[in-house]
């Protein structure tokens, strides 16, 4: 065979073998460190992360946020914190900043400090009692409640309502706010029914400020003590007993979600 042509076919050969070796280093080269892989479609989406933080209950008001008359301690408050645990399996904070005899006037005062009203912009939940002082008096409202001043101090208190309702959305617009509502613990006594007048008359004037206001709830109570109001009420003859706690935690808890 002429030399020419061998020396042709060898560099054809040379040139065939560099070829499949250039392609098979790329081919390599892309497996181990090329193209990423590809995502399925359906992984894509990201899965909404479970929020495993707590919940945060503020509590103000008057001794009904106390639990004063409770034998157990833990009062409205108390009996409703264990439900919500329980209930909506998360962990549960509370903040319980109730005084004994507090008027609406004082609550108006307390939620505009600095502290307070941090505790309020960090709660889920806000539960208030407020009015009985403003009302009964320490017994003065039974003597009183047929005159005009009753008027009077009703347009205070419900200013002071407003007030302390703004004062909350200034500091949290999404927390929900239960404001329980006011029950007649005198009804059994000769005035009692008149007085249940004036007790319905404040709650639903309550109920209208409470309206104006997003998230703000009403909880009637009167018709939970309205029958059988000496069963539920503690020596003082005032205050919820254990069993009129339990009453007003049911009916709070019966309007929360889950």
């Amino acid at each position: 065979m002429n030399k020419n042509v061998i020396r042709s076919i060898t560099v054809i050969a040379v040139l065939f073998c560099l070829l499949w070796l250039i392609g098979l280093g790329s081919a390599v080269g892309e497996y181990y460190a090329g193209k990423p892989a590809k995502v399925p479609e359906t992984n894509t989406v990201s899965k909404k992360v479970e929020n495993k933080k707590g919940l945060t209950i503020v509590a103000l008001g008057d001794s009904l946020t106390r639990g004063t008359g409770d034998e157990t301690g833990k009062g409205y408050v108390g009996m409703l914190l264990d439900e919500i645990k329980e209930k909506s399996k998360r962990p549960a904070q509370l903040t319980n900043l109730g005084i004994n005899g507090q008027t609406s006037n004082q609550l108006r005062k307390q939620v505009q400090q600095t502290e307070v009203g941090r505790q309020i912009q960090k709660a889920d939940i806000v539960l208030v009692t407020i009015g009985g002082n403003d009302l009964f008096r320490g017994g003065q409202g039974l003597t009183d409640f047929k005159t005009k001043e009753i008027a009077a101090i009703e347009k205070k208190y419900l200013d002071n309502l407003k007030f302390t309702f703004e004062q909350i959305r200034k500091n949290n617009r999404e927390a929900n706010v239960f404001f329980i509502g006011l029950y007649n613990p005198f009804i059994d006594l000769d005035q009692g029914k008149e007085m249940s007048k004036v007790v319905r008359h404040w709650n639903y004037d309550s109920a209208e400020v409470s309206a104006a206001f997003p998230k703000i709830i009403f909880v009637p109570t009167f018709d939970l003590f309205e029958l059988k109001v000496s069963d539920y009420l503690y020596a003082d003859k005032f205050h919820p007993n254990t069993k009129g706690y339990r009453l007003i935690a049911e009916r709070v808890a019966s309007l929360l979600t889950w």
